[in-house]
C-alpha cells in the first residue's frame, strides 16, 4: 500500500501526456513521424521533453542502432551520424548506449542487421528490435568460445580483454587491433559474427606482436594476452580452421538489431520502480537529462529526450520519473538509454534539444535512429508565396528526396483542385529541387490564391510506394512594407518612424513594434482595412508611454482574410 501511495505521489510530479501538457509544440518531421516538444512546470522546476513518435518498424520504417564512425572505438555526435546516413534514409533519433569515455566503445550489446558486433552486459538490460517490429527489453548474457587444434577456450568479442584473456576483433572494432603485447592470429576469410552460430575462419598469419594488427574487411583477428598467448600459438598454427561461437542466453531468436541500455523502466505497461540492474543510485536518483526508447501497444515507437541540469529552463527527471512519463505517453515496454550530457535528439542532422553541456552537443558511441526510406519533402522555403513585385517571397523553392531509384510524380494542388505538374519520371537516388513563381507560365498571371499542397508519390525499386505532402499559401494580400528612417533617434522632438504597406484586398491588420527577439513593445493598430496603401507612425514609446531602449527592432504587420494569413517584417534600429 505504501509503495502504491509513493507511486501515486510521484505520478503527479512528472509531465503529463501530450494532450495534457502545459505547453506543447508538434510538427511533422517526415511522413508518419512527428516531433513534440512539451514543457511542464513541476514543484522542482520546469521540465522539457522531446518526443519522436514513429510507426512500428517494418516496410519503409526501421529502428536502427548506428555506430559512431562505423567503429566500436571512437565517438561522434548524433547530428554527424545522421548526416552520414542521410543518403540512405531520412532519419530522426536520440543517443544510444552508455559508453567508455576513454575510447568510446559501447558498454553493452550491439547487433546490426543480424551481426553481433559487441557483447552484452548481463547485469543491464539489452534493447532488441525484432524482424516483426517488436521491441524487446531483456537481460542477455553471452558465452563465447574458440577451438583450434585443442580444447574449447573462452573468448570475448570486440572487448578490451583481461591480462590473460583472448578476444576476437572483427572489422566492426575498427581498422586495427588494440596495441598490447600479445599473440595474434589472423582469420581469413571469417564469417560475419551471427550469434548462436558456429563461425569458421582459416589462420593465415600468427605471430607475437605489440597489437595494432590490421583487421581484414573479410576476416577477424584473435588476440591473446599473458598466459593465454601460449594456447593460441600452440593451437592455431597457420592453415588451421578455427571455430568460434557466441551464444546468447536467452537466444533472442528473431532479433535483427540491438543495443545496450537500461535499466528497463516500463514492463507490461507498468512503470518499473527498481529494476535491480547494475546502476548506482547516483546514476538513477538525481534529476538529470534522460533519454529513453519505448513501444506502445499499437506498435508505434517513442524516442524521448528530457533536457536537464539547466535551472529555469529544464531541471530534468529521475529515472523513475522518466518511467512514469513513458507510461503516460502510452508505452507498454520501455528502457532508459545513456543520460546526462549525452542526451541528444536530432532530425536530419539538426539538433532539436538543448544539451546540458555548456559546450553544446557531446560525442557519443551510438545513435538510435528511426529511418524512413520513402520519399521525403522538406519544409517549403517560404510558407507564404507572395509574387506581387515587392521583392519579398517572390518565388518558392520546392524539393524532394528519394534514397532508392524510384518512379516519381510530383504535383501542386491548389484551390478548386487546380493541379500543376512539377516532375514526373524515373529518378535516381538524390535530392531534386524546383522553383515555382506562383504564376501561369504562359500568361504570367498569378495562379489562384489560397492553400496549395505539394504532393510527391514515389514507387521505388522494391515496389514500395510512399507519398509526401507539404503545404504553402499563395497570397498577395499584403505587400511593399517599408520603414523610414531605418535608424531612429529616440526622444528627439518630432521624430517619428513611418511604416508603410499596401493591401490588395480587405483584411484584418495587426501592426506591432517588436524587439529582434519578437517581444512586442507597442501595438500600432489592430483593425480592419480596405484595399489600398497605408502609413502608420511610431513615436518611440512603448505601450505605457515610456521611451523605448536603444537597440534592434522590427515592424511586424499581419494581414488576415479568407485567403489566409500573411506576415511581413521590416527591421530598423533605434538609439537614444
Amino acid at each position: 500500500m505504501l509503495r502504491r501511495l509513493i507511486i501515486a505521489l510521484l505520478f503527479g510530479l512528472v509531465p503529463a501526456a501530450a494532450a495534457h501538457a502545459q505547453g506543447s509544440d508538434r510538427s511533422l518531421l517526415m511522413p508518419g513521424v512527428s516531433y513534440t516538444r512539451q514543457v511542464e512546470f513541476t514543484p522542482h522546476g520546469p521540465v522539457v521533453l522531446h518526443v519522436i513518435n514513429a510507426p512500428k518498424p517494418g516496410g519503409l520504417y526501421s529502428l536502427l542502432p548506428v555506430l559512431s564512425n562505423n567503429a566500436i572505438v571512437g565517438s561522434e555526435r548524433v547530428t554527424e551520424m545522421e548526416k552520414r546516413v542521410s543518403a540512405t534514409a531520412t532519419v530522426a533519433g536520440v543517443n544510444g548506449d552508455l559508453f567508455n569515455s576513454s575510447d568510446g566503445h559501447p558498454s553493452g550489446i550491439l547487433i546490426q542487421n543480424g551481426v553481433l558486433e559487441h557483447q552484452p552486459l548481463p547485469g543491464r538490460s539489452s534493447i532488441g528490435i525484432a524482424a516483426d517490429g517488436s521491441l524487446h527489453v531483456d537481460r542477455i548474457a553471452l558465452k563465447g568460445f574458440w577451438v583450434g587444434t585443442g580444447q574449447r577456450r573462452t573468448v570475448t568479442l570486440n572487448e578490451l580483454e583481461s591480462a590473460n584473456g583472448i578476444s576476437l576483433y572483427t572489422p566492426a572494432w575498427g581498422p586495427r587491433t588494440p596495441g598490447t603485447t600479445s599473440v595474434e592470429a589472423v582469420l581469413r576469410p571469417f564469417s560475419a559474427a551471427a550469434p548462436n552460430t558456429d563461425l569458421a575462419g582459416v589462420v593465415t598469419q600468427i605471430s607475437s606482436t605489440q597489437g595494432s594488427t590490421p583487421i581484414p574487411p573479410d576476416g577477424a583477428v584473435l588476440q591473446a594476452r599473458g598466459s593465454a598467448a601460449g594456447y593460441l600459438a600452440a593451437e592455431a598454427p597457420i592453415g588451421t580452421t578455427v571455430t568460434v561461437r557466441f551464444t546468447l542466453n536467452p537466444t533472442w531468436d528473431g532479433i535483427v538489431d540491438a543495443l545496450g541500455g537500461g535499466p528497463v523502466i516500463v514492463r507490461d505497461g507498468k512503470p518499473v520502480f527498481r529494476a535491480n540492474e547494475d546502476f548506482s543510485a547516483t546514476q538513477l536518483s538525481p534529476r538529470s537529462p534522460r533519454t529513453a526508447v519505448g513501444q506502445r501497444a499499437d506498435g508505434r515507437i517513442l524516442l524521448v529526450a528530457v533536457d536537464g541540469s539547466q535551472p529555469g529552463y529544464s531541471v530534468g527527471m529521475t529515472n523513475f520519473e522518466l518511467a512514469l512519463a513513458m507510461m503516460q505517453l502510452g508505452c507498454v515496454t520501455a528502457s532508459a538509454l545513456d543520460a546526462g550530457d549525452s542526451t541528444t535528439v536530432a532530425f536530419d542532422g539538426q539538433l532539436l534539444n538543448r544539451p546540458s553541456d555548456p559546450a553544446g552537443e557531446d560525442s557519443v558511441a551510438e545513435a538510435l535512429l528511426v529511418a524512413y526510406t520513402g520519399v521525403y519533402a522538406p519544409p517549403v522555403s517560404e510558407p507564404v508565396l507572395s509574387p506581387n513585385g515587392d521583392g519579398i517571397a517572390e518565388t518558392e523553392t520546392l524539393s524532394y528526396k528519394v534514397v532508392r531509384p524510384s518512379m516519381v510524380q510530383a504535383t501542386l494542388v491548389g484551390p478548386d483542385n487546380l493541379t500543376l505538374p512539377i516532375d514526373n519520371g524515373q529518378r535516381a537516388a538524390g535530392i531534386y529541387r524546383f522553383t515555382w513563381s506562383g504564376k501561369d507560365v504562359t500568361t504570367g498571371a498569378v495562379q489562384l490564391e489560397g492553400k496549395w499542397r505539394l504532393t510527391v508519390t514515389a514507387t521505388d525499386d522494391r515496389a514500395q510506394v510512399s507519398t509526401a505532402d507539404r503545404f504553402l499559401d499563395l497570397n498577395n494580400t499584403l505587400g511593399s512594407l517599408a520603414v523610414q528612417p531605418s535608424s531612429l533617434r529616440l526622444g528627439q522632438s518630432g521624430t517619428r518612424l513611418t511604416a508603410s504597406f499596401s493591401l490588395s484586398r480587405p483584411a484584418k491588420v495587426t501592426a506591432t513594434i517588436e524587439t529582434a527577439k519578437e517581444i512586442v513593445v507597442r501595438v500600432l493598430t489592430r483593425a480592419s482595412f480596405d484595399a489600398g496603401s497605408y502609413a502608420l507612425t511610431w513615436n518611440g514609446r512603448d505601450g505605457a508611454g515610456r521611451l523605448a531602449y536603444g537597440g534592434s527592432y522590427q515592424v511586424h504587420v499581419v494581414a488576415m482574410n479568407d485567403t489566409g494569413r500573411v506576415d511581413l517584417r521590416a527591421p530598423f534600429t533605434a538609439r537614444r
